[in-house]
C-alpha cells in the first residue's frame, strides 16, 4: 500500500485504510503482518506499508483491496481545503525473490576437449570441464588448467558465483518493482471508498444501554 507522491493527507489516509483492511481481514479469519512500514512526516501516518496476508481465501481478499483506494474525510491538517477524497494505491507484490540453492549433486560435470593456444595437450587428455547446473540451466566451460580436477573446481566456483549474481539481480528487480507501485496511483475511479465510522459505532455492546444512578451502575432494561 502506498500514498505515492500525494500530500500528507494521503499518508494519513493510508494509516486509516490499513487499519480498516486489517479489521476486515480479522473478521474473515485471516492473519496480517506488517512486513515493512515507511512512516509519514506526521504521527500515525504511513507513506507505504508492505503487508503479508495468510489464511484460507487470502488471495481473493487481497484482490478485493487491490487498486486505487479512497479515504473520504476532511483534511485533519488544512481546515481551509474543501477536498475530502484522499487516494492510495494497493498492489500485490512479492516480498523477496527466492534464493537458488546450490548443491554439487545438481551439477553435471563432463570432460571435454577445447582448442586454442596450448590446447593440443588438453585435446589429447580431455582435461577441459563442461559443468551444467540442472535447476537453473547455467553452463560453464573451463579449460584454463591442464588438470581435470582443477578445471572442475574452477567450474563449480563459477557456477556458484553466477547463481549468486542471478539471485542478487532478481532481488533488485523485486525491490524495483515494489518502488514502481508508488508511481501507479491514480486519483479517481477507486475500487473502494472507505469513511470514518459514525460516532458511537465503536462503543462496546456490553456498555450500551447502561446508565449510572445514585453512584452505582444499573441496567436500563
Amino acid at each position: 500500500m502506498s500514498a505515492g507522491r500525494g500530500p500528507r493527507e494521503c499518508a494519513w489516509a493510508l494509516a486509516r485504510l490499513l487499519r480498516r483492511l486489517e479489521a476486515d481481514a480479522a473478521r474473515r479469519g485471516l492473519a496480517t503482518r506488517r512486513v515493512q512500514t515507511v512512516p509519514g512526516d506526521r504521527t500515525d501516518t504511513y507513506r507505504s506499508v508492505l503487508l503479508h496476508l495468510s489464511g484460507a481465501g487470502a488471495e481473493a481478499f487481497a484482490a478485493s483491496w487491490t487498486g486505487t483506494l479512497c479515504w473520504q474525510a476532511p483534511s485533519p491538517y488544512r481546515a481551509d481545503t474543501g477536498r475530502k477524497n484522499w487516494y492510495v494505491i494497493a498492489r500485490p507484490c512479492p516480498v523477496d525473490a527466492p534464493a537458488t540453492a546450490f548443491a554439487e549433486a545438481d551439477v553435471d560435470v563432463v570432460a571435454c576437449r577445447t582448442g586454442g593456444p596450448g590446447g593440443q595437450h588438453r585435446n589429447k587428455a580431455s582435461t577441459a570441464v563442461r559443468a551444467i547446473h540442472r535447476p537453473s540451466g547455467i553452463v560453464v566451460v573451463v579449460d584454463s588448467e591442464r588438470q581435470f580436477s582443477l578445471n572442475r573446481r574452477i567450474a563449480l566456483q563459477l557456477l556458484r558465483q553466477r547463481i549468486e549474481h542471478g539471485d542478487e539481480v532478481a532481488r533488485r528487480a523485486v525491490t524495483t518493482a515494489r518502488w514502481h507501485i508508488h508511481d501507479e496511483i491514480v486519483r479517481g475511479n477507486p475500487v473502494r471508498v472507505e469513511r470514518p465510522e459514525p460516532p458511537g459505532r465503536d462503543v462496546p455492546p456490553q456498555r450500551a444501554g447502561r446508565r449510572r444512578t445514585a453512584g452505582r451502575v444499573r441496567s436500563a432494561d
